[in-house]
């Protein structure tokens, strides 16, 4: 870093640092996670108070330039002034949440800097990562599935909105869910779990006609949407169709003229197995249907039929909007995709 400090500029001596930082970085002379001298090491160098280089770095901090990095010290954090930096925050790394982060990383192009974390539907945890970030990103991605837990007194919701309500919502993105009562002009990309899968099965009614009986897989130890029971129980009603809810594949016996609608992969293989076992003919003896396209449920069996958002189309919206700072919420396409298993 080359640092000059004039004694008779009217600019002051903490801002002399900053534009040095930004200037070294412009020109190429510092790069992303290069370190910088200690707030000892250049208030010695160039004789100035411990308070002045604090400051300048609290600045830079702030503006997102450089991070400190507990017991190591400064380091930059972008290549350029204008970089776009994004916090990305997941419940969980899936593959079709892979799909989301790669097309979001593809539209945004190779000029952003996308730091991905996980919460694991931790609320405390989920906290702690916005609090230390404040500040540092240009916008905060998050997918905002927090479910309450058995006790009908659980806040953590109402915790979540909280905490999301600190982010400027010029600068807030929910993935995936939307939440209404939040106030802001955020952007969104969201699906609607309960009217989509209804829809979806609709689309379907021809395939699902012929089976006596639905039963959905809805894990127990796994957070999924709520809303996704609903939009399944909804459906059976409507089309007078019997059904059953199950939390595990786990000591369940297959049966025959049942419509299978599956949500984890691992119940899906054991249905598959199942069947294969019992010389059923999916599509004919029985029915598989499952959540979230991924290459995999293509070949699959000769192809499992899926009900899916389209996880490409998200990420790329969202980058979208981000580029072109446009506060909107947009419903992302969700469709039945028909193959032989049902």
């Amino acid at each position: 870093m080359q640092l000059t400090i004039n004694e008779r500029s009217s600019i002051p001596k903490y801002r002399q640092i900053v534009d040095a930082v930004l200037q070294g970085i412009e020109t190429g002379a510092l790069h992303r996670d290069e370190q910088l001298p200690s707030i000892n090491e250049l208030s010695e160098e160039f004789y100035l108070a411990r308070d002045t280089v604090e400051k300048a770095y609290k600045f830079l901090k702030k503006e997102g330039v450089i991070q400190a990095v507990r017991g190591k010290g400064y380091f930059i954090r972008r290549e350029g002034p204008d970089q776009l930096r994004v916090l990305l925050i997941m419940n969980k790394l899936s593959a079709y949440k892979k799909i989301i982060y790669y097309a979001l990383l593809d539209e945004l192009g190779a000029g952003a800097v996308v730091d991905l974390r996980l919460h694991h539907h931790d609320a405390t945890q989920f906290a702690q990562l916005i609090r230390e970030s404040q500040g540092e990103y240009n916008y905060y991605v998050v997918m905002p599935h927090f479910y309450e837990q058995a006790a009908p007194t659980s806040t953590q919701t109402a915790n979540v909105q909280t905490l999301l309500a600190e982010i400027p919502s010029d600068k807030l993105v929910l993935l995936d869910k939307d939440l209404p009562d939040l106030k802001g002009n955020h952007i969104a990309v969201f699906q609607q779990f309960d009217r989509d899968l209804y829809q979806a099965l609709e689309s379907g009614a021809d395939l699902l006609e012929k089976y006596q009986k639905l039963l959905l897989i809805f894990p127990k130890d796994v957070r999924y949407p709520p809303e996704i029971v609903r939009g399944f129980r909804n459906y059976a009603v409507h089309h007078r169709k019997d059904f059953t809810i199950l939390d595990t594949t786990v000591n369940h016996i297959i049966e025959p003229e049942t419509a299978y609608i599956v949500l984890e992969d691992s119940d899906l293989a054991e249905l598959v197995r199942q069947a294969k076992r019992q010389n059923l003919l999916l599509g004919r003896d029985v029915g598989i249907l499952s959540f979230n396209e991924t290459p995999l449920k293509e070949v699959l069996a000769d192809g499992i039929t899926v009900v899916s958002t389209d996880h490409e189309q998200m990420g790329r919206t969202a980058a979208q909007l981000m580029l072109e700072h446009r506060p909107e919420k947009v419903k992302n396409p969700f469709k039945l995709i028909r193959r032989g298993s049902l």
